[in-house]
């Protein structure tokens, strides 16, 4: 936060962990209210990537917001609008800092991942890709990747291009030169870590690839940019979308980061307030970056919480971050190992990023997290907002373990005896005791 603007800045770093080796998650669960809060059945919460729980620093700073300087931003001229203002745009400051933009300008805030790559659909692709052009997709995106698309696709003759997986959940980007090599795709877009089965893609060389082609690169970067250090200008993307809610901050805030020159050469996504210079009774004039793309009263108090997420993240270090998913994805897969008839979905632990996905034969994995939810085990069951996949792999849904930086071994502990009971609880269902034989 701004302490010149607001003189609350050092108030508002007291409840950052402090910097300390090794990193040390037993300590930094103490600063999540969620997971200290009494219960009769202890909190296990393993579903990070669908959301991430948040500490008290950004508790406290959408606190402090509400109760001190809650005003609408970039309108007034009186003290606790100045105050919000600060507030917001110091927010774009720290998220430029912390994903190497050029420029706090080229970070848009959004209401999260999906409306950064509906942005870029509406307002890049609608006005530069034309009928008989190409995309270039892969199988193991989140819907948010693939519907905008579709939509497109359906409206104008663009067709779509995959990416192929091997047999363990990987891209073969040895394949992509090919999908360009006649010329018409204009767009590559894909997930930077996938959802269900974790594979932490190649991203840099994905786009030195479709840039050699002349093709512009979107990349999701969702379950990337809450876990490792992300460098939007080394990983060579145009436009990067991420959510504030699986970083340790709140819903309804989300980043879409484009290259200035990009974003300048687009129209905007909406119209209204905030996003003009200068409106007539029969047209208008857009405002500079990145309020042309910010219509409307904006979520302010998320920013601000965001802000605060992204301050705590770098206070922990997000190699830490990412080394400590890396460890319990290892720990997890080893253990995983002594469960009977359990399949995990997704490369070797060294390929992916902090999250485990699984089917166990004869139980359906919504069966799973029922039994485990009676351990107080938070996993998460179905297609993950990701059904091609799992077509792809086979499977209709599955079981998902994911983790962050307050997760602890036993957390996976408690899993793996949950999903041994949820073995016996249903291997004694199979059999009727009259008959004798297999239920089928």
């Amino acid at each position: 936060m701004n302490a010149s603007r607001t003189g609350r800045g050092a108030a508002a770093d007291a409840s950052l962990p402090a910097q300390a080796a090794p990193f040390d998650p037993a300590r930094v669960r103490r600063d999540f209210p969620i997971l200290t809060e009494p219960r009769e059945t202890p909190l296990v919460y393993l579903d990070s990537a669908a959301t991430s729980q948040k500490p008290q620093a950004v508790l406290d700073a959408m606190d402090r917001y509400y109760r001190t300087c809650n005003a609408n931003i970039h309108r007034g001229v009186y003290r606790i609008a100045e105050e919000a203002t600060a507030l917001y745009e110091d927010a774009r400051r720290r998220v430029a800092g912390f994903i190497n933009a050029a420029s706090p300008r080229e970070v848009i805030f959004t209401r999260n991942s999906t409306e950064a790559i509906n942005l870029v659909a509406h307002a890049w692709a609608r006005t530069f890709l034309k009928d008989g052009d190409a995309i270039v997709l892969t199988p193991m995106e989140h819907h948010s990747n693939l519907v905008p698309w579709h939509i497109l696709a359906a409206e104008r003759r663009i067709e779509l291009r995959f990416i192929p997986l091997t047999a363990d959940g990987q891209l073969e980007v040895g394949a992509l030169p090919g999908l360009l090599a006649d010329g018409r795709a204009k767009l590559v877009s894909f997930v930077h870590v996938s959802n269900v089965v974790g594979t932490v893609n190649p991203a840099a060389e994905i786009a030195r690839i479709a840039h050699e082609h002349g093709a512009t690169v979107l990349l999701d970067a969702s379950q990337s940019a809450a876990h490792m250090k992300l460098d939007v200008r080394a990983l060579g993307a145009d436009f990067v979308a991420f959510t504030g809610h699986k970083m340790l901050g709140p819903t309804g805030i989300g980043v879409l980061w484009g290259r200035r020159a990009l974003l300048e050469s687009m129209p905007p996504f909406l119209g209204g307030g905030e996003m003009i210079r200068e409106v007539s009774l029969t047209s208008s004039k857009w405002n500079e970056l990145p309020w042309k793309f910010e219509a409307g009263t904006m979520p302010i108090a998320e920013a601000v919480g965001l802000g605060a997420a992204v301050q705590y993240l770098e206070a922990l270090g997000m190699e830490n971050v990412f080394a400590h998913d890396r460890e319990l994805v290892a720990y997890t897969l080893d253990k995983l190992s002594d469960v009977p008839g359990l399949r995990v979905l997704g490369p070797a632990a060294d390929k992916r990023g902090g999250l485990v996905a699984f089917t166990m034969d004869g139980i359906h994995p919504h069966d799973v997290a029922t039994v485990l939810d009676q351990r107080g085990v938070c996993v998460r069951a179905g297609h993950h907002c990701a059904m091609p996949l799992h077509e792809t792999l086979g499977v209709p849904a599955s079981a998902r373990a994911s983790f962050h930086c307050y997760s602890v071994r036993e957390d996976v502990d408690a899993m793996i005896a949950g999903l041994h009971d949820a073995r016996r609880v249903f291997a004694r269902s199979e059999v009727r005791p009259e008959a004798g034989r297999a239920l089928k």
